[in-house]
This record gives C-alpha cells, sequence and structure tokens, in this order.
C-alpha cells in the first residue's frame, strides 16, 4: 500500500479540478495545467479533494500510484503557489544579467551565453550572482535551472560555478608540498 497514495489532494480555495477524456486540467491564477492520466489509476473529483486509487490489484498499478499522486498533488501546487528554484554564482567575473525573454550569463568563457527563457517561466536576478527561476510547472522550472547550472557546475577545490540555493558542494583539498 503506498503511503503518499492513500491520501487525497486537497484543492485550495480558488482552484478547480475537471477530468475529461483522459485528461485531467487543474485551473487557478496561477495558470492552467493539464496531465494525461493512466489506464492503470483511478481518479475522482470529490468536494474540495482529489482521490487517486489504482484501478486493480496489479504490480504496476500499485507502483504508478504514489507518483501519479504526487504529479496531480504538483499540479495543484503549482496553479495555486508555483515553484521556485534559486541559483548562486560563484566565482571572479561570473555574473548573470536578465534581459526581457533572455538571460545573459558571463562565465568566464570568451563569449557570453545567451539562453532564451522558456515560454511559462519568470528568470529575475535581484542581484548579479543570483538567479530567481519561478513558473507554475515544477519539470519546466528544474529543466531550466538544470540547463542553466549546466553551463559552469560546482567544482571541488574552490567551490566556484552555479550551484542550487541550500546544496551543498563537497570540497577537496589541493595538492600538498
Amino acid at each position: 500500500m503506498s503511503r503518499i497514495g492513500k491520501k487525497p489532494v486537497a484543492i485550495p480555495g480558488g482552484v478547480t479540478a475537471s477530468i475529461d477524456n483522459g485528461t485531467l486540467t487543474v485551473k487557478g491564477p496561477k495558470g492552467t495545467l493539464t496531465l494525461g492520466l493512466s489506464d492503470l489509476i483511478d481518479y475522482k473529483v470529490e468536494e474540495g479533494e482529489i482521490v487517486v486509487k489504482p484501478a486493480n490489484d496489479s504490480k504496476q498499478a500499485r507502483a504508478f500510484w504514489g507518483m501519479q499522486r504526487t504529479l496531480v498533488s504538483n499540479l495543484v501546487e503549482g496553479v495555486s503557489a508555483g515553484f521556485t528554484k534559486i541559483l548562486d554564482i560563484k566565482g571572479v567575473g561570473y555574473r548573470a544579467n536578465a534581459q526581457g525573454r533572455n538571460l545573459k550569463l558571463q562565465l568566464g568563457y570568451s563569449h557570453d551565453v545567451d539562453l532564451p527563457v522558456p515560454e511559462g517561466l519568470e528568470v529575475k536576478t535581484p542581484d548579479q550572482t543570483t538567479i530567481e527561476i519561478s513558473g507554475s510547472d515544477k519539470q519546466a522550472v528544474g529543466q531550466f535551472a538544470a540547463e542553466i547550472r549546466r553551463w559552469r557546475k560546482p567544482e571541488p577545490y574552490k567551490g566556484k560555478g552555479i550551484a542550487y540555493r541550500g546544496e551543498y558542494i563537497f570540497r577537496k583539498e589541493g595538492k600538498k608540498r
């Protein structure tokens, strides 16, 4: 039995959910998100909550149960509160600047890195060494943050690079003489 799957997903005020043609649609103040539904799982929109249960007792249905409940929960949380990832840039001369729908990064290369911001996401740079990515789709926010981080991963000797806020960077000691 899935402990996560047993819990119904609460629908906050201002958010509506509906199921039609194998698609769950959730609308809220931050937008509209959809999820294709699995045949192995039964979904029910009841008063103030969404209930997710396996359609049969097969091993695959029980394996999907908790994951599908989490995906539904992410939809509800995304349209009501949204998701945010914060990246910190460490290194001499490393900086970021949000310019409209583009993000300009200076990361020690001979050229600037210009990244177009995907639709549905918002990127802010409160200062030159901080990037805030926010949006209603958790997967899109995480994917764009990973693409930015991939340009300069944190290195273990000086800790230079782009790291998630709160990420622990394993540090190594340099050469000894």
